[in-house]
């Protein structure tokens, strides 16, 4: 039985004009010839040129004596990021990379962010760390050593902040941050937490470091292929209803996957099972999502995880079973177009998910999946960037909530002689 559609309320005005701003093409310095021209650009950000080791040094890049950057104008010059999980908390990469193109020409992409070497000019400063490849990388002990080396790095870039008079001037509250991984700059969150961060969700962090009003949520790179939609499958052509492969028993909020999988497993049309990216695992999850209709996005050991962007990347309708997470650019995009969301505790109600998704048709399924495919670009991570990819969208994010702390600056400021002249009036 097809399901009613539900009434939608109206966005809020100041929705609508995130929105309509979104739309907006920034790619007039989409240029080939030319590097972007600041004065131009929605967003101006400085970057400092913090040394290698926090950065593509982490990539075992070596430049010339004092050369902080590689050369962009060479790609084969630019050292990859590593492949597997590691890919999936990547956006520290693609954002340096792309401010560092801004000034390059010939490039050939968009030109939202640009970076300029006056911090007077910035709207915003940009910290260059690869705090997410320094904790998959340096995060244990080797040998003999004591402190481990990501803790190491991070007390550096304490010290190097705190020396800057960029941080000093207004204690770094215009400061951008990379954290990704959720277990990212552990040492150095607290103290560096009047920054904006750009995080995957909020699991692991108390709300005065970190929370909706000041930081940006990024999309997980996904690690499944991405499907052309010319080769994506139909309604019909998808024999699998609902599909989960992956991690099942976690702790924290992670245990309803424990328990979705003992309701589900031997349920027809459902394959719900373990799976690992050992071997040709992420293939075969990409090829079991390509083949499935509903793809579930349960929550683990933090509200998200990346295979909601790998069910994007697939087609595949996600399911949404994570009371508590946040969504990447949720202020301009619409989730609820092409994403099934169940409350957990009514998903572990005995036949109430499979009869929600039973009773999803043909017709609303396909307007759904047509949705992911108009969508999907919003979730793709490339070097040089495109207009209305990852890359453009964060940066798109990070001007939203520049101007929204600068507007609220600017109200208090506004307002604050207010109380003394109603006194005046009332006296």
């Amino acid at each position: 039985m097809e399901l009613p559609t539900l009434p939608v309320e109206a966005p809020p005005v100041e929705i609508e004009v995130a929105i309509r701003d979104r739309d907006m093409d920034y790619s007039v310095s989409n240029q080939t010839d030319l590097a972007c021209d600041p004065a131009k650009a929605r967003l101006r950000v400085f970057m400092y040129d913090l040394p290698p080791l926090l950065h593509f040094g982490l990539l075992g890049w070596k430049g010339e004596k004092d050369q902080v950057w590689p050369n962009l104008s060479n790609k084969s010059q630019i050292p990859s990021y590593p492949g597997g999980l590691n890919l999936q908390h990547s956006m520290e990469y693609w954002l340096t990379l792309d401010l560092l193109s801004s000034n390059v020409p010939n490039i050939g992409h968009t030109c939202t962010a640009v970076r300029v070497k006056n911090s007077s000019q910035a709207d915003v400063v940009f910290v260059p760390f690869f705090s997410s490849l320094s904790y998959n990388k340096h995060s244990k002990l080797l040998g003999k050593e004591k402190i481990n080396v990501n803790k190491i790095l991070q007390h550096k870039l304490i010290h190097f902040l705190f020396g800057q008079k960029e941080w000093r001037r207004v204690g770094g509250k215009d400061h951008l941050i990379v954290a990704h991984h959720p277990n990212s700059m552990l040492d150095a969150r607290e103290k560096l937490g009047s920054a904006m961060f750009v995080l995957a969700d909020f699991g692991r962090y108390p709300a005065a470091i970190a929370n909706i009003e000041k930081d940006i949520i990024a999309p997980y790179r996904h690690v499944v292929k991405t499907v052309p939609s010319t080769k994506s499958a139909t309604f019909d052509e998808r024999p699998i209803l609902v599909y989960f492969q992956g991690a099942i028993y976690r702790k924290d909020g992670g245990v309803i996957r424990q328990e979705l999988y003992y309701l589900l497993k031997d349920e027809e049309g459902v394959h719900f099972t373990f799976g690992s990216v050992k071997g040709n695992g992420i293939n075969e999850a990409g090829q079991g999502m390509a083949s499935s209709k509903f793809c579930l996005n349960i929550a683990g050991d933090t509200p998200s995880s990346n295979r909601l962007f790998d069910s994007i990347a697939s087609h595949c309708v996600p399911v949404i079973i994570s009371d508590d997470i946040e969504l990447p650019y949720e202020d301009v995009l619409d989730y609820s177009e092409f994403c099934v969301f169940v409350r957990a505790a009514d998903s572990l109600r005995k036949g109430y998910l499979l009869n929600l998704l039973r009773g999803i048709g043909r017709e609303r399924w396909t307007k759904m999946w047509d949705r992911i495919k108009e969508i999907v670009h919003e979730f793709e991570y490339q070097y040089p960037s495109q207009s209305g990819d990852a890359v453009d969208m964060i940066w798109q994010a990070v001007s939203r909530k520049v101007s929204k702390i600068k507007s609220n600056r600017n109200w208090k400021r506004k307002n604050r002689y207010q109380r003394s002249e109603l006194l005046l009036k009332n006296s």
